[in-house]
């Protein structure tokens, strides 16, 4: 066996003990996270009536349970979501420069708060908007009856989609502090960045222009802030 075949065991092997102990971190963490699932539910819906008079309706049987679930799920993945991140992070450590590590280390913690700020800011900010602008179309003969899987289901995959799309001032930042590209070259392309976020929005969000807006709107602006500490990093 040579160099090359040892060193891609090697690769494999690591990538391996990444998964399986971030697997067996979310298993872990997934049977606390099913018990607090009902009174994450709770806040959730107190949170996203705000101050409206609405009452959320179920329609089988099992429809809570598969809802408590997912909501467990979800949890557990935000729960576990620093330490999956920092295994990454010792996967790829091997493969990196010495000031590439010192970066990368550095953003693992700024990525994980984020995430949680991300989800957090999807809940308690453009849900509760998304909730009203639906609310705006009542009428005397038209009446709005709120489904809990349609409204969880939709807050849970937001939640989950800002967290993920709050990383992008990371990637930004990292891609130009590494030069893999210059800031120049990301300036220049501003107009396409906007469209591919609006492009990524579209597809992670639902089918309505609202969503899609809501995300793409701080994404960008969270882009520019990214492209903003890359050039003023050193000073």
């Amino acid at each position: 066996m040579d160099e090359q075949d040892e060193n891609l065991i090697g690769h494999l092997e690591a990538l391996r003990s990444c998964l399986i102990k971030s697997l067996v971190a979310l298993a872990i963490g997934f049977v606390p996270m099913f018990f607090a699932a009902p009174y994450a539910i709770d806040i959730l819906i107190e949170i996203i009536a705000g101050d409206n008079e609405i009452s959320f309706n179920f329609f089988s049987p099992m429809e809570v349970f598969l809802i408590q679930i997912k909501m467990a799920l979800v949890l557990d993945f935000i729960i576990c979501f620093p330490y999956i991140t920092k295994q990454i992070w010792f996967f790829l450590k091997p493969a990196l420069y010495e000031n590439e590590r010192k970066l990368l280390k550095s953003l693992v913690f700024i990525s994980s708060l984020l995430f949680i700020l991300g989800a957090a800011f999807c809940v308690g900010f453009i849900l509760p908007l998304i909730i009203n602008f639906g609310l705006s179309f009542t009428a005397d003969n038209l009446n709005a009856v709120f489904g809990i899987a349609n409204i969880i289901d939709l807050s849970l995959l937001l939640a989950v989609v800002f967290g993920v799309m709050f990383q992008f001032p990371l990637v930004t930042y990292y891609l130009i502090r590494t030069g893999i590209t210059s800031y120049e070259a990301v300036r220049h392309k501003r107009p396409c960045i906007f469209v591919i976020i609006l492009i990524i929005a579209g597809i992670l969000t639902p089918p309505d222009i609202v969503s899609q807006l809501m995300l793409t709107v701080p994404t960008y602006l969270l882009f520019e802030a990214g492209l903003w500490a890359a050039r003023n990093g050193d000073k």
